[in-house]
């Protein structure tokens, strides 16, 4: 009876979870599909409006490291549920204000907020669901990328006024407040500390393949979320494509990454996790290429490169357990995400000033450049990986 209750309450925390993914995933979308209508609204300038962008992983990398500490400390789900509140709030301001300002401030909350969630999920989901962590993580991954191509698709084909922000923003709310109500009554286990003791922050900074790892991790933040912030954008201004058909673009991309996720599993598996990121992340460099290269004559093989990036990302995560010993795996996974957004942030903050002296279309390539780059560092490191190496790739793969 016991196992069956504690069954029952695994299903609860899966709702829950996967509910709090699918609001994150299209808040996440949300900047970049109204960024038309920020810059409209306010009366922004491109400068201004990438300001938005930069202040969102600003917010990354604050909370991400504040938050690391905050979950070594003290109880996980109080830290949850408080991170949620937090993004709440931020939530509320996108329904209420009329203020850039207040947008910036919201901004800064929810993307950062987000972030940490996602990274507190991560790291519960092999003590609730220990019998198959790694197929729950990628189900969620999975639900969070519906959430995304979902408002993309969707939400994009109505984000014509700021009224449509405010609305969309209300019904995400409710569903935030829904999911926190869920894990509010779910009692979840404690995670051991014992190990995150003894973890030397010293040894993970000398690792060898540390700066290679944010390097990669670094550019392939600016390659990806670059289309995720400034597609449509792009499309809009630089290739001068409608609105809805720039969002269906978009959504299409990141569809892509959400069923790729699926169908291309069991090819991850069978190829492990270095190959699979070299051959995927061959294949997305060259598709990027065209697609940006040729303008709107090709920008549809840009959107399908969303297929051959849909694996980069998590086995991207999971090639660091090749290179890092498990005791201070999160510790490293953490250093070096947070590092990288540094990326993202520099980014950002010249990204604007760049499109308003040679425009959108000239200043994607500088995205292209980005992904080159994540694939010259990928295949350096691929070349000198192998002394790097704190345990074998099979290893990493059972999870």
């Amino acid at each position: 009876m016991k196992e069956k209750i504690a069954e029952h309450k695994r299903y609860i925390a899966f709702i829950g979870f996967g509910l709090c993914m699918i609001v994150l995933g299209a808040s996440d979308s949300l900047r970049g599909i109204f960024s038309a209508v920020f810059q409209n609204h306010f009366s922004l300038s491109t400068t201004e409006l990438s300001l938005i962008v930069t202040v969102s992983y600003l917010g990354n990398l604050v909370f991400l490291l504040c938050g690391g500490n905050l979950l070594d400390h003290f109880n996980k789900k109080k830290v949850f549920l408080m991170t949620l509140g937090v993004w709440m709030i931020g939530a509320l301001l996108f329904v209420t204000s009329e203020s850039y300002p207040l947008l910036l401030v919201g901004m800064f909350l929810c993307m950062g907020t987000s972030t940490l969630m996602n990274t507190t999920i991560n790291i519960l989901v092999p003590v609730i669901f220990a019998a198959s962590p790694g197929l729950i993580v990628n189900i969620l991954f999975f639900v969070q990328g519906i959430g995304t191509s979902g408002a993309q698709n969707i939400v994009g084909r109505a984000a014509v006024d700021i009224v449509n922000w405010k609305l969309v923003n209300g019904v995400l709310l409710g569903g935030a407040l829904v999911s926190m109500l869920i894990l509010f009554f779910f009692n979840m286990p404690q995670v051991t500390q014992k190990e995150k003791e003894s973890i030397s922050y010293k040894s993970i900074l000398k690792n060898p393949a540390f700066i290679y790892c944010i390097l990669i991790f670094g550019f392939y933040f600016i390659a990806e979320h670059g289309i995720l912030n400034w597609f449509l954008l792009y499309g809009i201004n630089g290739l001068g494509i409608q609105t809805n058909q720039a969002a269906v673009l978009l959504s299409i991309f990141f569809g892509g990454i959400t069923v790729g996720r699926l169908i291309f599993a069991p090819v991850v598996q069978k190829l492990g996790v270095e190959r699979s990121i070299i051959i995927f992340g061959g294949i997305a460099t060259i598709l990027y290429g065209i697609g940006i290269v040729g303008g709107s004559s090709t920008v549809v093989v840009l959107s399908s490169a969303g297929l051959a990036f849909s694996i980069l990302y998590p086995t991207l995560v999971l090639m660091l357990q090749n290179y890092y010993e498990k005791e201070c795996i999160a510790s490293a996974t953490g250093m070096i995400i947070s590092i990288a957004t540094l990326f993202d942030i520099g980014f950002n903050l010249v990204f604007g000033k760049v499109v308003d002296l040679i425009g959108m279309r000239l200043a994607f390539f500088i995205l292209l450049g980005s992904m080159i780059m994540f694939f010259i560092c990928l295949m350096l490191f691929w070349k000198r990986a192998k002394q790097y190496k704190q345990i074998e790739p099979e290893q990493a793969m059972k999870i």
